[in-house]
């Protein structure tokens, strides 16, 4: 009935397989899926409201602005107050892909054949994505001091 073609090949392991299938333990294996999907929904969610808020405040803003400096100074504003929010966003993605590398990490530790000798390599893993966070939390930080400070320097020239 099976030849010997990959499409077969797959399709024999899976007929094969389906007996032996467990709901209930795949259902178990994807929960950790489905909350990682969920964290990311809910954080998509609070960052597209916070982007929303303001733009709609710096559109309120200009719509009360009376004259062009005024205009200018909102937008100068909007443009400090977006580089936050973007820094805090990226922060906060950051945060959680971080997060869930790790327990990623843990979970393969876990399962591996041998824990005690891919310890070192999780532990390394893990150092170095949380070194890759911290140097992207303060390229940020230092993205927003340097726009803070522009928009200073610019209102004090005047």
């Amino acid at each position: 009935m099976f030849k010997n073609t990959p499409f077969e090949a797959i399709a024999k392991t899976m007929s094969e397989a389906a007996p032996k299938m467990n709901p209930a333990a795949m259902q178990e294996a994807i929960k950790p899926v489905q909350e990682n999907l969920k964290a990311w929904a809910d954080l998509a969610q609070v960052q597209a409201k916070e982007a929303q808020a303001v733009i709609t405040d710096t559109v309120a803003s200009i719509k009360g602005a009376k004259d062009p400096q005024a205009a200018f100074e909102v937008m100068k504003a909007s443009a400090e107050a977006g580089m936050a929010l973007f820094a805090k966003n990226l922060k906060a993605a950051t945060s959680l892909s971080v997060g869930q590398f790790h327990t990623s990490v843990d979970a393969i530790e876990k399962a591996h054949p041998a824990p005690e000798a891919f310890a070192n390599v999780a532990k390394n893993l893990k150092a170095a994505a949380s070194t890759a966070e911290s140097t992207l939390d303060t390229a940020l930080e230092k993205g927003v001091a340097a726009v803070a400070s522009a928009t200073k320097a610019t209102k004090k020239a005047r």
